[in-house]
């Protein structure tokens, strides 16, 4: 810990002055240690018929993320601050803190990207002493950024204009004193103001958007995620899980087979379509089924890097049924039963508000990992094994075959044309 301490601080120095690199020639450049980072440059944006668009003014399911997010693959620079208050005032250094989420957070995207992310943080260390007592900015759950936020910001730009230069970066970490506010057991209150200007500008003349304000401790064995599922709000990723009340559906309808959805517990990776839409897969890893008629295709598992990683079957100009593989792996540890995991998504259904379901093979089933709150087990054994159909919209999926190697064999058919037709995201049937 005294060594990372020393570590991060040296780093800062250089970081803080040195030019920022060119965006065109991303593939070697020095790590947070000094170690030597290779890119893989293959990954691209989504295009295509596939590529379904969608919502276009807030992070959505849409593949063409609009302009005004940060980037999401290359290298990727984030500035780390750190802010407590006069009646919360931290109880550890901030390298302590930082050593909470780093270096975990650019492992992380750095394993789920398959090397297409590298990102690179700059921690400020020191902490921002905040001029009024936490209550008195109101925050709390959902709050807006006009109501308790803007004041806040103004106080932590005021604090660092003379000596960061925001220019350089791509977004901006916020990691307030956890001992500020309601533990995030009761109240979670870490919050992202992605894409759109927040009203703030820095001296820079630059807008201070695509910030992660990071509020309390997560439980469980691997916490950082919190800032991963936050800075994934600034790449245009939406919320998975069901923000509103009272909807009388499940509240995590993808589970812990995306971050985006369940970021407590255990590790989780993310699902296809969003490596795609992030550009964290080369063109020769998705599949589009657009004619009818069966089409075989053979899924290499999202812990494992190279192969077909995805199947897009798009239903209309909004909806699609998508495919992938997952196994336990690096990021994927909950995985109780490899297989084939079968989603429909909606680019048109607004955060929180379920775009994406996950088609559960075993319906009515307890689970197979049932010893953790924070996963949701009914979700916990969707994917479809061998021998298993999935059917919906005119499209069926048909697991035939599983390799040596993990890798899963799947039959795809379309009875009809993509429709351009509007209709709700499908919940689809399992069977064997």
């Amino acid at each position: 810990m005294r060594f990372l301490a020393l570590l991060v601080t040296a780093f800062t120095t250089l970081a803080l002055t040195a030019p920022a690199a060119s965006r065109a020639e991303p593939v070697a450049e020095p790590g947070p240690a000094g170690e030597p980072v290779t890119l893989d440059t293959d990954g691209r944006r989504p295009t295509g018929p596939c590529a379904l668009r969608g919502i276009t003014d807030s992070v959505s399911e849409a593949a063409d993320t609009p302009p005004g997010f940060a980037p999401s693959n290359g290298t990727v620079r984030a500035v780390t601050l750190f802010v407590d208050f006069p009646d919360a005032p931290a109880e550890g250094t901030p390298q302590e803190r930082y050593a909470e989420f780093f270096p975990a957070v650019a492992d992380y995207y750095r394993t789920s990207s398959y090397g297409r992310l590298d990102y690179r943080s700059t921690p400020v260390p020191r902490w921002i002493r905040m001029s009024r007592k936490y209550a008195a900015y109101g925050i709390e759950r959902g709050t807006p950024f006009e109501r308790g936020y803007r004041a806040l910001s103004k106080e932590i730009i005021d604090a660092v204009d003379d000596t960061v230069d925001f220019r350089r970066f791509d977004l901006v970490n916020v990691l307030v004193t956890p001992n500020a506010g309601p533990p995030a057991t009761e109240d979670v209150q870490s919050v992202t103001f992605a894409g759109a200007p927040t009203g703030l500008t820095t001296g820079d003349g630059v807008p201070f958007k695509n910030v992660s304000f990071i509020w309390s401790r997560q439980t469980g064995n691997s916490p950082y995620r919190v800032l991963n599922h936050e800075n994934a709000h600034t790449f245009g990723l939406p919320d998975l899980y069901y923000t509103g009340r009272g909807s009388g559906l499940l509240k995590t309808p993808v589970g812990h087979w995306d971050l985006m959805d369940e970021d407590w517990g255990p590790s989780d990776d993310f699902l296809a379509w969003h490596k795609w839409k992030l550009g964290w897969l080369a063109p020769g890893q998705v599949e589009c089924v657009l004619t009818p008629g069966p089409r075989t295709v053979t899924l290499t598992p999202a812990s494992v890097p190279g192969g077909t990683k995805l199947t897009v079957v798009p239903l209309s100009r909004t909806r699609a049924v998508t495919v992938e593989a997952r196994a336990r792996g690096p990021l994927d540890h909950t995985v109780c039963r490899p297989g084939v995991l079968v989603t429909t998504l909606a680019t048109d259904v607004p955060s929180g508000a379920g775009p994406v379901h996950v088609s559960d093979a075993t319906p009515g089933s307890d689970g197979c990992w049932t010893t953790d709150p924070n996963v949701n087990p009914q979700l916990s054994d969707a994917p479809y094994v061998v021998g298993e159909r999935f059917s919906t919209g005119g499209v069926r999926v048909a697991v035939t075959g599983r390799d040596a190697d993990g890798n899963w064999r799947v039959t795809v058919e379309r009875l009809r044309p993509p429709s351009s037709r509007l209709s709700r995201p499908a919940s689809g049937s399992a069977r064997r």
